[in-house]
């Protein structure tokens, strides 16, 4: 049986606060004494109920990454209960994510009735090889779920820290190099695949008209695959990152 729509409630939504189109609106991030129903902190970590949940039948929390309004993970240093159906784990960065607030931060959300991986197959979750190393795979989707470009960074559930550590590569290389730099704009989504995670990142513009009205997802030629791979590889090679141990 397919999944019924998620139903967004507006009259919830026109009260959400905003900053990333207007920069000049105050930030509830900004000042943690002021934040409730707080689930768990470490340090300037902090996960909280969201105080504005948009999307019935779903239990919607914020990862509050840092103390840092501008800060991003491009920009960071290196230093079970049966109540869901599904717990989905994801970024919005920038004016195109569907984000509202610039401050960084993550949510996790419970879906009480919808399986939210049901549409991900795991050839959307692999492709074209950028590099392995360090217990990590980082790709470029040949069969991506929307499309044009999605980054995949693969590691074990129990290798948190070269996965981090690469998906801030891809993230720096979304940002600084991609489309010429031209990239102001992703999205995060995490996967549990069995004992790994994969992590895929998609750089944003506007939304194609193809998969909003059919639901046909776009890719690159393989040329530019290979092309934007390569590119990738560059970003590691530059880290120091693609010749870890």
């Amino acid at each position: 049986m397919p999944n019924q729509p998620l139903i967004f409630d507006t009259a919830i939504a026109k009260d959400k606060p905003e900053n990333i189109r207007h920069p000049h609106n105050a930030c509830p991030f900004c000042d943690p004494g002021q934040l409730t129903d707080i689930i768990a902190q470490d340090a300037d970590r902090i996960w909280l109920l969201n105080k504005f949940p948009t999307l019935q039948a779903t239990w919607q929390t914020i990862v509050i990454e840092a103390a840092r309004h501008d800060g991003d993970i491009a920009t960071y240093s290196s230093a079970a209960s049966g109540r869901f159906k599904s717990v989905l784990c994801y970024k919005s960065f920038g004016p195109h994510s569907g984000g509202s607030l610039r401050h960084p931060h993550m949510q996790i959300v419970g879906l009480m009735a919808a399986d939210g991986y049901a549409n991900v197959t795991a050839a959307n979750l692999t492709g074209y090889s950028v590099l392995a190393v360090d217990q990590v795979q980082v790709t470029v989707s040949d069969r991506p779920i929307m499309g044009f470009v999605e980054i995949n960074v693969a590691a074990p559930a129990t290798a948190i820290a070269p996965l981090a550590d690469a998906v801030q590569q891809v993230v720096q290389y979304t940002l600084n190099t991609y489309f010429h730099g031209q990239c102001d704009s992703y999205n995060l989504f995490f996967y549990p695949r069995d004992d790994q995670i994969v992590a895929k990142v998609v750089p944003l513009f506007n939304v194609s008209p193809y998969y909003i009205g059919y639901r046909l997802a776009q890719a690159d030629t393989p040329k530019r695959m290979r092309a934007i791979a390569e590119e990738i590889r560059q970003q590691f090679e530059r880290s120091n990152l693609a010749h870890s141990n």
